[in-house]
Order: structure tokens, then C-alpha cells, then sequence
């Protein structure tokens, strides 16, 4: 079982519609096991796919153990592809984890063996491989215990980019802090995202990048608006505009992060 996690402390870069069409993409055309996780409490992810944002007894539930990942699982409209919706007490899961862990959360959390707060998703989440080939996790914007306990648990990021100076910064933080980890340490692949290549640093930025560092996917995400139509069709642009640029741009995305995540 492989884990994709898509994230950035920004939010409004693609993440949630990223999570969508990939998770569809390894369903659907690759024939893989899929699930994916709704870890934002806005549930984007969970609407996109006509999922009730409700799991029963909320994120402490899960958290604390008294109801399975497994018991959380819908079905959605498509082969091998499930979902874990979205809950809006998981704005609460900062507090969660750290109450299930034991311990006071931050770096020496995260880096010490046991049952530390940052490594409880990654718990949660290991008896799935007998079910599943691929699991998503759409998370939210945040420099949190929950993006620790992602970035723990997966074993590729996914971080969307718009071309601009600061998302650049943004990505060199993110790296400097995997490198950090002591054991485990999860690959991490960049791309951009949202390009407007009638701009001049867009096309800069996204051209420079893509060829110079090896975290950087050579396909970048364009600005499209049916993409945006996603919201309106609730289900991936994969599906509703298969032919699309858009469409073709995901299924150049999901083989660069099918090869880096093997």
C-alpha cells in the first residue's frame, strides 16, 4: 500500500482537486485499490464526491480508537474507489492526536519512537493495506500535529505551486523539515499549479524550476476554469471533460507521481 498525501501550508493551491482527480486516475484507469482520506474539516473533498460529511462519533472516535478507519469507509460513484468524509470536529484533531499520543506534541514528538502523537495517523492507517493498493490524503492548509502526523505517515508528498517567489520559499521549508526526520522520511514531489503562462513569471518560475530540481514535476497544472467547474459537477474534471487539457495535465501528473511513489 502506497500513501500520496497532497499538501501546503497554503491554502487555495489545488490540493483537494488534485487528491480528486489522482485518487480517481488510480482507481479508475489504473485499476488500483483506492481510498481517500478527507482530513479538512471544510470536507471539499467529500463534496466533490456526493459523500455525506459526517463520520459517526466524530474524529475523537477514530482518534481514540473506539471506532475503526475501516468503519468510516463510504463508497463512491466509482470502481475501487472509497472515501473516509470529512468531519467538522477534525478541527479539533490537533488536540485529538495529541490527548491519543500521550505526549506534548512538536519535533521531539515526532521523532522519537512509540506512541507519539505524530505517529498515530500512520497507525490508524496500516491495517488498510490489506484492503487497499493507494491511499490519498487531502489535508489541510496548516503547520499543525496533523501535517506532522501526514508527513510521518506518507511515503510521497504531493505539494501543489503557484509559481511565485514565496511558494518557492515555501517548498524549501517543507523539505528542510522532512530532512530533518529520524527514520522514516517521505518523498517529496512539487509541481505547479494554477499556471497562467500568459504571465511572464509564471512561465519563468515553472520552466527554471521544473528543470533544475529533482522535486519538481515536469507537468504543471494550468488555470483553467474547468477545473474550477469541478465545485458545480461534483466529480473530477477526469470524468466530466476526459479530452480536456486539464484532464490530460492530471493524467501527465498521476504518472509522475505513480513512478515516484513505486
Amino acid at each position: 500500500m502506497r500513501i500520496y498525501a497532497t499538501y501546503n501550508i497554503k491554502g487555495g493551491v489545488g490540493k483537494t482537486t488534485t487528491a480528486v482527480n489522482l485518487g480517481y486516475l488510480a482507481a479508475v484507469e489504473s485499476g488500483l485499490r483506492t481510498v481517500l482520506w478527507d482530513l479538512d474539516p471544510q470536507g471539499a473533498a467529500s463534496f466533490m464526491f456526493r459523500v455525506k460529511p459526517r463520520v459517526k462519533g466524530g474524529g475523537k472516535a477514530l482518534i481514540g480508537g473506539s471506532r475503526s478507519l475501516d468503519d468510516a469507509i463510504k463508497g463512491t460513484d466509482f470502481d475501487n474507489l472509497d472515501l473516509i468524509p470529512a468531519d467538522f470536529t477534525y478541527r479539533n484533531m490537533d488536540l485529538l492526536l495529541d490527548s491519543a499520543g500521550g505526549g506534548s506534541g512538536g519535533r521531539s514528538g515526532a521523532n522519537a519512537p512509540g506512541g507519539k502523537p505524530a505517529r498515530k495517523l500512520g497507525k490508524l492507517l496500516a491495517p488498510l493495506a490489506a484492503e487497499y493498493d493507494a491511499v490519498f490524503l487531502d489535508c489541510p492548509p496548516s503547520i499543525s500535529l496533523v501535517s506532522e502526523n501526514v508527513l510521518h505517515a506518507a511515503d510521497l508528498i504531493v505539494v501543489p505551486l503557484i509559481p511565485t517567489t514565496l511558494s518557492v520559499r515555501t517548498l524549501d521549508q517543507l523539505t528542510e523539515f522532512v530532512a530533518g526526520f529520524n527514520g522514516h522520511r517521505p518523498g517529496v514531489l512539487a509541481f505547479f499549479s494554477m499556471v497562467d503562462r500568459r504571465k511572464k513569471l509564471h512561465r519563468e518560475i515553472t520552466e527554471n524550476l521544473s528543470s533544475e530540481r529533482s522535486e519538481v514535476a515536469l507537468t504543471a497544472i494550468p488555470a483553467l476554469s474547468i477545473i474550477e467547474r469541478m465545485s458545480v459537477e461534483r466529480t473530477p474534471v477526469t470524468v466530466f471533460a476526459p479530452r480536456s487539457s486539464a484532464a490530460r495535465a492530471y493524467r501527465a501528473l498521476w504518472a509522475e507521481v505513480r513512478s515516484r511513489g513505486e
